[in-house]
């Protein structure tokens, strides 16, 4: 591919990815989980994107890599997690502050997975032309528990975007997640007790 080629390509996936941007963050989204169930809301309008026997390359190497790298943190906590991500990465977590560099990443991802479980699956993935850059998002779920042992359960949206390097690997570039928003109905709800 010429420069001139290659560089539109980039220009165009950074369009898709700031288009994917305002789709995860600025539209309510509801992901699946493996087998056609939903982690928030009635999914059953949606197409399961993972049973889709059209899917092009690009998309199915996005959905591997996105499958494993959740694997690797069920197992492995916030250790496992850092592992995937570039040297020069970003993570944009909801409520705290950017976080930049694999390093300091790592030393931001301190959870055992015995304490807490993060879990996500991929509603959507592209591939750019150039198929060296791509994003995943979908739906997240965190599973902890609080200082009294009561089981406590975070939601949201997350995005992930994906450069491959120049050892061939793949890692994440940038990592951005948003919490779920309340329901229409959770604005005045007491917490129970009261």
């Amino acid at each position: 591919m010429r420069t001139k080629e290659r560089c539109l390509a980039k220009k165009g996936l950074r369009w898709t990815v700031l288009a994917g941007l305002a789709l995860v963050f600025g539209v309510r989204v509801f992901g699946q989980v493996l087998g056609g169930g939903s982690l928030a809301g009635d999914s059953s309008a949606m197409p399961n994107p993972l049973a889709d026997t059209t899917m092009k390359p690009g998309k199915a190497l996005l959905f591997d890599l996105e499958a494993k790298f959740a694997k690797d943190t069920a197992t492995g906590g916030g250790k496992a997690f850092a592992t995937w991500f570039a040297d020069d990465a970003t993570t944009l977590s909801n409520g705290q502050a950017t976080v930049h560099g694999r390093e300091a990443i790592a030393r931001s991802a301190t959870w055992a997975a015995k304490d807490y479980q993060l879990t996500w699956t991929p509603t959507d993935a592209v591939m750019g032309l150039s198929g060296d850059m791509g994003y995943t998002w979908g739906h997240y779920e965190g599973h902890s528990r609080d200082a009294d042992g009561n089981a406590k359960v975070t939601t949201g949206r997350y995005l992930t975007i994906w450069q491959k390097q120049k050892d061939g690997s793949w890692k994440v570039l940038l990592d951005a997640s948003n919490d779920e928003p309340a329901g229409a109905g959770d604005c005045c709800k007491l917490p129970p007790g009261m």
